[in-house]
C-alpha cells in the first residue's frame, strides 16, 4: 500500500467510499442550492417589481426625470417612460440612447416578453400605467443577475466548507486506515510465523479494540500451540524412551537373574568360613538387588505395570530402600539416615515406589559425596503424602533445573538422565508428581501423592530420631 492506494487494500476500501460519498453529497447540495437560489432570486425580483408597480399605479406624483432617478436610487430598478403608440422610449433613469440598438417593433416585443437586454445588462421588464397628473406608462426594468453568477454567490460557502472538510477528512482517514492496516499486517505476519512453526512468540496488543483482541487471541493460540508441540515432543520422547527402557530392562533382567543364580550355585557349592566372614557374596547379592530395582524402574518407565495396587506400609518401604542403598553409602563414605516410624500406609504399587525411591537415593548419595548426608523420610501435610530424599550435595546445575525430570537430562558426564525420569513417571502413575527444592544447603526431592492414596487405617505419628 506504500506510495499508492491499491484497489484491494484496506485503505482503498475504506477511504475511497467515504470520499466518494462526501463528494456526491457536496455536488447534490450545490445543485440544489443553485436551483433554489435561482428560484428565490426570480421570485424576489417579481415581488419587488410588483410592489413598485403597485406604488406607481396609485401615485398622483408627476413622473419627472428627478422623480424617476429617486425611485431608482431607492429600489435599484430603472424607470423609463414608454409611449406605446409611437413605441418610443421617453425620459427615465436610463438614457434613451441605450435603447437605440433596439428598433421600435423589437423593443415592443421585448417589453411584451418581459425581458430585455440594454447595454449588455439583462433586465426583467414590467409596465405600469401611472395615474398621475398626466397618465403615463412607465417601464420598470429590474436587473437580473446571470444564473451562473447567482448560483456561485449562493453555493461558494458550501463549496468552501466541503473543500475544508475533505482537506481534513482525507488525510485523517488515510492515517487511520494505514495505522489499522499496519496492525492487521503485523497480525498477518505473526500468523505466517505460526504457520511456519515459530510458536510461543507474543505480538503486542496495543489497545482494546477488535484488532487488539484479535492479537490477544492469536497470542493465546501461539502459546497453546507451543504447549501442544512441547507436549507432543515430550510424549514422543517418552514413547521412544519406553521402548528403549523396555529393551534394556529385558536384557538386564536376564543378566541379573543369571548372575544371582550363579552366586547361589557358588554359595551352595563353595561355602567356606572365610566367605561367610567377609560377606562378599552377600554384598554382591545386595548390589544385584539394587540393579534389579533400577531395572524395575526402567520397566515402570517403559510401559504401565500390570501389578495391582495394594496397601504399602511406608516404614517397610523406607526400610527396604535403606537396606538396598546402605552398601553404596558405605562404599562412598556417605552417612544415611532414615526417619522412622512414620505410621503411614498408602495404596499403591510397592515395586514401582521402591524403584523410584532407590533411584532418588542413589542420586542423593552420588551428589552428597564422601562425608555427606542423605536422609529418607515420609510426611503427611496439607492433604499430600511426601516420600522424600534429602542430601547435602550442591544441587542440580543451574542450566538443568528447569528440565529436571525430562528423560536424558543429566549433569553427570557418565549419567544417562533416567533416574529422575523414572521417579517422575512413578509419581504420575500414582496421581502425584515429583518436586524438588533447595534450602539451607540441602537438596530435597519428593514424590508427592494425593491424600486419596492414604489407607483409612493410616494414623501418622510423630517422627522418631533417625534410625
Amino acid at each position: 500500500m506504500r506510495g499508492s492506494l491499491r484497489n484491494d487494500s484496506l485503505t482503498a476500501r475504506l477511504v475511497l467510499p467515504v470520499v466518494g460519498l462526501v463528494l456526491a453529497g457536496v455536488l447534490l447540495n450545490v445543485a440544489f442550492s443553485a436551483w433554489l437560489a435561482t428560484r428565490q432570486a426570480a421570485a424576489a425580483a417579481r415581488e419587488r417589481q410588483a410592489r413598485v408597480a403597485s406604488a406607481l399605479a396609485g401615485s398622483r406624483i408627476a413622473l419627472s426625470p428627478a422623480v424617476l432617478d429617486a425611485l431608482h436610487a431607492l429600489t435599484g430598478s430603472h424607470f423609463v417612460l414608454w409611449d406605446a403608440t409611437s413605441r418610443r422610449i421617453g425620459a427615465g433613469s436610463l438614457p434613451a440612447a441605450r435603447f437605440s440598438a433596439t428598433s421600435g417593433p423589437g423593443l415592443a416585443a421585448a417589453i411584451e416578453s418581459g425581458r430585455i437586454d440594454v447595454g449588455g445588462v439583462r433586465y426583467r421588464v414590467g409596465s405600469v400605467h401611472a395615474a398621475g397628473v398626466r397618465p403615463e406608462t412607465v417601464l420598470v426594468l429590474t436587473p437580473e443577475k446571470p444564473p451562473l453568477s447567482a448560483a456561485l454567490e449562493t453555493v461558494w460557502p458550501v463549496l468552501a466548507v466541503a473543500a475544508a472538510t475533505l482537506g481534513l477528512l482525507v488525510p485523517l482517514s488515510l492515517r487511520t486506515t494505514r495505522s489499522l492496516a499496519n496492525r492487521i499486517r503485523s497480525v498477518e505476519r505473526h500468523v505466517d510465523r505460526i504457520a511456519a512453526g515459530e510458536f510461543g512468540q507474543q505480538l503486542p496488543a496495543g489497545g482494546d479494540d477488535e484488532v487488539a483482541r484479535l492479537a490477544v487471541g492469536v497470542n493465546r493460540m501461539s502459546v497453546r500451540l507451543e504447549e501442544l508441540r512441547s507436549s507432543l515432543a515430550a510424549g514422543e520422547r517418552q514413547r521412544l524412551l519406553g521402548q528403549l527402557a523396555a529393551g534394556f530392562a529385558h536384557e538386564l533382567r536376564n543378566a541379573i537373574t543369571g548372575a544371582r543364580l550363579a552366586i547361589d550355585v557358588h554359595r551352595r557349592r563353595c561355602s567356606t568360613a572365610a566367605d561367610t566372614a567377609d560377606g562378599s557374596l552377600s554384598v554382591a547379592t545386595r548390589q544385584l538387588a539394587i540393579v534389579e530395582e533400577e531395572v524395575r524402574g526402567l520397566l515402570a518407565l517403559g510401559r504401565p505395570t500390570d501389578a495391582t495396587r495394594g496397601p504399602v506400609v511406608v516404614d517397610d518401604l523406607l526400610g527396604a530402600v535403606r537396606d538396598l542403598t546402605t552398601p553404596r553409602c558405605e562404599h562412598g563414605g556417605v552417612r544415611l539416615e532414615c526417619t522412622m516410624p512414620t505410621g503411614i500406609t498408602l495404596v499403591g504399587r510397592p515395586d514401582s515406589l521402591r524403584a523410584a525411591l532407590v533411584n532418588l537415593a542413589l542420586n542423593g548419595i552420588e551428589a552428597a559425596g564422601r562425608g555427606g548426608l542423605v536422609r529418607l523420610e515420609a510426611t503427611v501435610a496439607d492433604g499430600r503424602i511426601e516420600l522424600a530424599v534429602e542430601d547435602t550435595g550442591p544441587g542440580p546445575p543451574e542450566p538443568l533445573r528447569a528440565l529436571l525430570g525430562e528423560p536424558f537430562t543429566t549433569g553427570k558426564p557418565e549419567g544417562i538422565g533416567l533416574g529422575l525420569a523414572i521417579a517422575k513417571a512413578v509419581a504420575e502413575e500414582h496421581g502425584g508428581g515429583l518436586a524438588w527444592s533447595r534450602s539451607h544447603g540441602r537438596t530435597r526431592f519428593a514424590i508427592s501423592l494425593p491424600a486419596r492414596t492414604l489407607e483409612e487405617s493410616s494414623t501418622p505419628s510423630a517422627a522418631e530420631p533417625p534410625a
